[in-house]
């Protein structure tokens, strides 16, 4: 099924900084963020136990415990048992990640792609998201960043253990829709190269913006348009190096980035727009791309997000980025 009939609309909230992603944020910020996320209308949410060790799901669920369940759409992800038994989170192996999320929750958390890890994951996210159901489910990081040459193998293991019991559970009604949510391309074609299971949608971190979309334009986009697998945009300013932030890959932007980055700010200055703008209406301006969820920590960014697809984009924008060889020239721009 196209997830577009479920998504109440096409800018969604991404909570991976909720789960203290390179900060801590004080708990009545990240509730009031939440807030502002609701109260200026949007009602498609995206988490993780990943995320803090189940803190982003807990903050999340904290707040939309009192909001009515049919009015919004709830998505969270597997891969990951978060236990009662404590660690150094900063010790943490993250893979690419490094000590992503050191201030988040200290519980342990341990790789499972099994069927019945799944199940466990799913109510365990229940119980902490404080309701009683999941719209969609992803299948975190089954990928080169998370797990090296090791990754092959822990997709394996996802496709016969994961991708079966999600199926199983949408066919029992109990979630909607399922798919993978990763930073990397290469499981995503695998993926629509399978005969079964057949996922209904991806979540793509990182891997469809100003600053990176070439590999992912090629063949992914293309292939799962065809096959009519709804993409989820997440990371849309490249972990916050297009918002006013230094972290690109969840890292300190290498200066080739910034210089970049530079490049689009004065071309948006040039044409009287924000970098925000030009960052979200490129990705949705793909046919592919059903929604996009930028994540934020502070209730002011909120309208920001909102405010962006609809400002006015000069046509002469997007050509100059493509002269200056900044975007494709296959990808798509906004038909103005």
């Amino acid at each position: 099924m196209s997830i577009r009939s479920l998504l109440p609309g096409r800018i969604g909230f991404g909570t991976a900084p909720l789960g203290n992603m390179f900060r801590a944020i004080p708990d009545d910020e990240a509730a009031a963020t939440v807030r502002a996320a609701w109260d200026q209308g949007i009602r498609y949410f995206d988490t993780a136990p990943l995320y803090g060790a189940g803190l982003a799901e807990i903050r999340l669920g904290d707040v939309l415990a009192g909001k009515p369940r049919d009015e919004f759409v709830l998505s969270t992800k597997v891969g990951r048992i978060v236990l009662d038994e404590v660690e150094d989170p900063a010790s943490r192996e993250l893979g690419e990640k490094g000590a992503l999320f050191e201030h988040g929750r200290p519980n342990r958390m341990v790789n499972d792609y099994s069927a019945d890890a799944t199940l466990r994951s799913v109510e365990d996210s229940l119980r902490r998201l404080r309701t009683d159901r999941l719209d969609i489910v992803w299948v975190h990081d089954i990928a080169q960043d998370f797990y090296g040459d090791a990754w092959a193998g822990v997709f394996e293991s996802a496709r016969t253990g994961a991708f079966r019991a999600l199926t199983r559970l949408k066919g029992e009604g109990v979630i909607k829709a399922w798919g993978l949510g990763v930073n990397k391309v290469e499981p995503l074609e695998m993926t629509l190269d399978l005969d079964e299971p057949r996922p209904d949608a991806f979540l793509l971190a990182g891997r469809y913006t100003l600053l990176d979309h070439e590999r992912a334009l090629q063949r992914l986009l293309p292939a799962a348009a065809e096959q009519g697998v709804d993409i989820v945009v997440g990371g849309p300013y490249s972990s916050g190096i297009l918002a006013g932030g230094s972290h690109f890959e969840y890292a300190e932007a290498p200066d080739a980035v910034v210089r970049k980055v530079a490049r689009i700010k004065a071309l948006a200055q040039e044409n009287g727009i924000g970098i925000k703008s030009a960052a979200l209406q490129f990705v949705l301006a793909h046919p592919a791309v059903a929604a996009v969820i930028p994540g934020a920590t502070r209730p002011s960014r909120i309208a920001e997000d909102l405010a962006a697809p609809a400002q006015e984009v000069p046509a002469a924008f997007w050509a100059a980025l493509r002269e200056q060889g900044i975007i494709s020239a296959d990808a798509p721009v906004p038909a103005l």
